[in-house]
């Protein structure tokens, strides 16, 4: 089946998952990003008129926001702007410093980055919430399998109408429902600090997960890496593990 087919049953699919949670619409956290973007434009189709898309700075690159806003005007969707700088930096110092009087020394830099995509998460639910809506994850498949997103931030959603499609499968989707080039072509960032790109993260490019994950041959340092992100983010796909008392 080809990606242009897929579209009209991805919207449904969407349509049917609200509809039976019984909600109203549906919201996402904007970007800037093409999966944010991809899934914005399938949220719109889906729910022309009860939609929602929330910009969410946070120390972040001004170019992001820009393009979120594009996306928004683009696609006609209803949108605001939430800045929450001053909470993250007011949780995230007192958090650290009460550590370090304990006599720690905290991680910084994941721990910054992971609080920026919990707070996220949080104020997007905020609204889902107000507004009986759903909120709608943004994961690829590639970024499902290596585990590449926040617990609880990011990867704390209702529905991922993205998660069956690779990166490369991404960008041909948001191509035909007309995101901006620009944003398609951008390199992939998460946001999480200056400089910070997914590939350099990773320590690898999408375009060979991609190709593991579609079956195609790769080289054995690759795999190996590959199922080295699977398996020690295992915990991020499953529910919460719990004690099972013995009968």
């Amino acid at each position: 089946m080809t990606i242009e087919k897929e579209i009209p049953m991805v919207v449904d699919w969407l349509r049917g998952m609200a509809e039976a949670a019984g909600c109203r619409g549906l919201v996402v956290g904007l970007s800037g990003g093409v999966d944010s973007s991809t899934a914005a434009a399938l949220m719109k189709k889906a729910f022309p008129d009860n939609c929602l898309g929330i910009i969410l700075p946070i120390h972040s690159n001004t170019q992001d926001q820009t393009d979120a806003l594009a996306v928004a005007k683009t696609f006609e969707i209803p949108h605001y702007i939430l800045d929450v700088e001053n909470e993250h930096r007011s949780i995230l110092e007192r958090s650290l410093t009460s550590l370090q009087n304990m006599g720690c020394e905290p991680r910084v830099r994941m721990t910054d980055a992971n609080l920026r995509a919990r707070l996220r998460m949080s104020c997007i639910y905020a609204a889902a919430n107000a507004l009986e809506y759903m909120v709608i994850g943004t994961d690829n498949a590639a970024e499902l399998y290596l585990g590449y997103f926040t617990k609880f931030g990011d990867g704390g959603c209702d529905i991922m109408p993205l998660a069956s499609f690779t990166k490369g499968e991404v960008r041909e989707l948001g191509s035909l429902l007309g995101v901006p080039q620009t944003i398609i072509e951008k390199p992939p960032s998460a946001g999480l600090w200056e400089g910070q790109t997914d590939e350099g993260e990773l320590g690898i490019s999408y375009e060979v997960i991609d190709a593991y994950l579609q079956g195609q041959s790769v080289k054995d340092e690759q795999r190996a890496l590959i199922e080295k992100h699977h398996k020690q983010s295992a915990h991020k796909r499953e529910t919460p593990a719990y004690y099972k008392r013995q009968p």
